[in-house]
C-alpha cells in the first residue's frame, strides 16, 4: 500500500480533491496499476470522476508520451462506431468517400479511454475482444488485418454482471476488461470532501469572473453535506457557480443554500440520520434495523385494528380460524397460527365476547329457520377429501416439475409459475426433501 505522501504527490499533480478513504484506497490501485500495460475497468456513477482516473492512469504510465483519448460509447450511433474506432476504406459504405483510420490506428502506442463501455453494441464488442486478446482490428469494409498497440482503460456506470445475465453484454469481454477494478466512490460517500470541493469550484469560479468568493455558515455546510448528489461532481460544481453568480450576499446560510438543492434529492432517512446522530457514516444494517422496527409496529398495530373490527361485530371471529394466511408467510416461513389468545401479547387487548347466538334475538341463525338439524346435509367429509385431494395433487406436480429439473428449485419453480422462495415452503410442508 502506498503511503500519504505518494497518494498527495498525485493528487497536487492531477488536481484531485478530497480525503476520504475510499477515494484515497481507488487512488493508491490506480498508482500501482499505472506502470503496467494491464486493462482497468473503473466503475462508479455518473459525474463521480471517472475519467480523472483514465488521465491519472496514462500520465503515470510509460505511455504518457503517446496520444491519449477519451471516448464516450453511448454517445456514437451504433452504425457509426465501428467506423469511429476501427476506421473504414473508401466505398464501404454510403458516405465513404476515403480510408479513414480509427481510434485504435490513431492512439497507437497511447491510452483510449471507452467511458459508459456498457453501452457498446455486441458486434462492436467482438471486436474489441479480438484488439484485447492479440491486438489486431480489421476496418470496416477492409479484408487487412492491422496491428496496433493500445491500452484500454474502460469504465461504466451500469452493473455489467446484470448486463451479462441478461444477454447485453459479452462474459468474456468482461473478464478481460476487468483484470484491474477500480471503484470510484460517489460523492455523498465522501464526507468532508463534499465542502472542500464546493470551495475549490466557487474561488475557481471567483477568480475567473473577478468576484469575492462566497462563504457557508455552519446551517450551510450541514446542508450541504447531507445532500444526496445524484449528479455527484459535476452538480455540485453546477451548484457552486450558481450561487456565486446569482447570490448577493456573498455569506451563504443554509435557508438560502436551500433553495439550490432540490427536495426530491435530498436523504430518504431524515428520522433514521436524526435517531442516529445525524452522522454520514450510518450503516445499511442500522438502516435495516429501523425499517424492520418499524415493520413491525406496523404489524402491531394491523392486529389491534382486526381485533376492534371483531369486538365491534364488523368481522365474524371464525373468518381468522378459517383464513389464518392474513397474518402468515412472514419473510417465506410457515404459516403463522392466529388465534385469540394472542391478545394477551398486545398493550390495551381488546376482550372479544364469547359468541352465542341467543345473545341477540335480532339476529337471524340456523336455529330459527330449523329446529332440527336431522335434514341438514353433512358435507365437511367432501370438503376434507376434496382438500386431500387438491394437496395430493399439488404434491405431485412439484414432484414431477423437481424430477424433471434434477431437483434444480430454479428451473422447477419457473415450469410451475411460482417463485423459488414458495416453492422451497411448498418442499418442506409436504417433506418432498426425503423423496430426493
Amino acid at each position: 500500500m502506498l503511503n500519504n505522501q505518494e497518494i498527495q504527490n498525485v493528487k497536487n499533480r492531477f488536481e484531485i480533491i478530497g480525503n476520504a478513504p475510499s477515494l484515497n484506497y481507488a487512488l493508491s490501485v490506480a498508482i500501482q496499476v499505472a506502470p503496467t500495460d494491464l486493462t482497468v475497468m473503473i466503475t462508479g456513477e455518473s459525474g463521480s470522476g471517472k475519467e480523472s482516473f483514465s488521465k491519472i492512469i496514462h500520465g503515470l504510465s510509460s505511455r504518457k508520451h503517446g496520444p491519449f483519448i477519451a471516448i464516450n460509447c453511448g454517445a456514437i450511433p451504433e452504425g457509426t462506431i465501428d467506423s469511429e474506432l476501427f476506421g473504414h476504406i473508401k466505398g464501404s459504405f454510403t458516405g465513404a468517400l476515403d480510408d479513414r483510420k480509427g481510434y485504435f490506428e490513431t492512439t497507437d502506442k497511447g491510452t483510449i479511454f471507452l467511458d459508459e463501455i456498457g453501452e457498446m453494441p455486441m458486434g462492436t464488442q467482438a471486436r474489441l475482444l479480438r484488439v484485447l486478446e492479440n491486438g489486431e482490428f480489421i476496418p470496416v469494409g477492409s479484408s487487412k488485418v492491422k496491428k496496433t498497440d493500445v491500452r484500454v482503460v474502460a469504465a461504466t456506470n451500469v452493473n455489467l454482471l446484470d448486463a451479462v445475465e441478461k444477454g447485453k453484454f459479452r462474459e468474456d469481454l468482461y473478464y478481460r476488461l476487468s483484470t484491474v477494478p477500480i471503484n470510484v466512490p460517489p460523492l455523498r460517500d465522501r464526507g468532508f470532501d463534499i465542502e472542500l470541493l464546493f470551495i475549490k469550484f466557487s474561488t475557481d469560479f471567483a477568480e475567473k469572473n473577478k468576484i469575492v468568493p462566497v462563504q457557508l455558515t455552519e446551517g450551510a455546510r450541514k446542508l450541504l453535506t447531507n445532500f444526496r448528489f445524484p449528479g455527484n461532481i459535476r452538480q455540485l460544481k453546477n451548484i457552486a457557480e450558481q450561487i456565486s453568480l446569482l447570490e448577493q450576499d456573498r455569506i451563504i446560510t443554509g435557508e438560502l443554500m436551500q433553495k439550490y438543492l432540490p427536495d426530491n434529492q435530498r436523504s430518504g432517512f431524515p428520522a433514521l440520520l436524526s435517531q442516529f446522530g445525524g452522522g454520514s457514516d450510518i450503516s445499511e444494517r442500522e438502516i435495516l434495523y429501523k425499517v424492520l422496527f418499524d415493520m413491525r409496529k406496523d404489524v402491531t398495530e394491523l392486529k389491534k385494528l382486526v381485533f376492534t373490527l371483531i369486538n365491534d361485530g364488523e368481522i365474524n371471529p371464525g373468518y381468522l380460524h378459517k383464513n389464518n394466511a392474513l397474518f402468515s408467510e412472514i419473510n417465506g416461513s410457515h404459516p403463522v397460527k392466529t388465534d385469540l389468545s394472542e391478545l394477551s401479547l398486545l398493550e390495551n387487548p381488546v376482550i372479544v365476547p364469547e359468541y352465542n347466538p341467543e345473545d341477540d334475538r335480532h339476529i337471524v341463525t340456523i336455529d330459527n329457520l330449523q329446529q332440527s338439524r336431522e335434514n341438514v346435509e353433512d358435507i365437511t367429509h367432501e370438503t376434507e377429501e376434496e382438500s386431500l385431494s387438491l394437496e395430493r395433487n399439488e404434491k405431485e406436480m412439484i414432484v414431477k416439475a423437481l424430477r424433471k429439473n434434477n431437483f434444480k428449485r430454479k428451473y422447477a419453480a419457473q415450469d410451475l409459475g411460482i417463485s423459488e422462495r414458495t416453492l422451497y415452503r411448498k418442499i418442506k410442508q409436504y417433506d418432498i426433501e426425503d423423496e430426493k
